[in-house]
């Protein structure tokens, strides 16, 4: 009797080291996960801090001036304020990557197509951000499941689009996540990454403006 309840002791106290390891190891891979996007940020900062002019200029002629920080956000997702073209714009111009090779260009054409995806999502911002990834056609295909963004719709629509493309080769699964859906088409996390950026953008123009008074 002695012997199954220490046995059944040991396999208890085995079963907690495991799971105890599991929880660390998890801990640990989101904490080098926010350390390197951290970094990432602080490098990226001043080449993307550097064209808030531009930003707020065009967000001004386009009337998205509210959301000067989330346009600053996804450049930052997009390119980190490198290259000719930091909102990486051009296949929404013209519909092939690199046809862009100026940065105001670039600002203008990306405020623009912002504008386009905010009016066409009827003001849900975070569908507006994540069809900017995605394209204009995640708007109608969201509007008619519920008319929200949510996360599990990008996930789904991303596996849809990878599952007909004539060449699925052409997508990189960039993100775990993304190879452990099957949803390489885009970006499945764009808005949780982009939203996170446009946080810390706003607190740093609020201790800019909170210097200058």
């Amino acid at each position: 009797m002695k012997r199954i309840r220490i046995r059944a002791f040991f396999g208890i106290f085995v079963i907690g080291i495991i799971l105890s390891s599991i929880l660390i190891g998890v801990s640990l891979y989101k904490s080098k996960s926010e350390i390197k996007r951290e970094i990432g940020y602080r490098i990226n900062l001043p080449q993307v801090e550097q064209y808030r002019p531009l930003i707020e200029t065009y967000a001004k002629q386009y009337e998205v001036e509210d959301e000067i920080d989330t346009l600053l956000a996804i450049m930052m997702q997009e390119s980190g304020g490198r290259g000719d073209d930091p909102m990486q714009s051009s296949e929404s111009l013209c519909g092939e990557v690199g046809c862009i090779q100026d940065p105001e260009q670039s600002i203008e054409q990306g405020v623009r197509y912002f504008k386009k995806t905010l009016e066409a999502a009827e003001g849900d911002l975070k569908l507006a951000i994540q069809s900017y990834n995605f394209g204009v056609g995640f708007i109608p295909y969201v509007l008619e499941r519920g008319g929200k963004y949510t996360e599990e719709l990008a996930i789904q629509f991303s596996q849809e689009m990878y599952a007909k493309a004539e060449d699925p080769s052409i997508y990189s699964c960039k993100r775990e996540e993304a190879k452990q859906y099957d949803a390489c088409y885009g970006d499945i996390l764009y808005v949780r990454d982009v939203l996170n950026y446009r946080d810390v953008f706003l607190q740093n123009s609020e201790k800019k403006l909170a210097n200058k008074q």
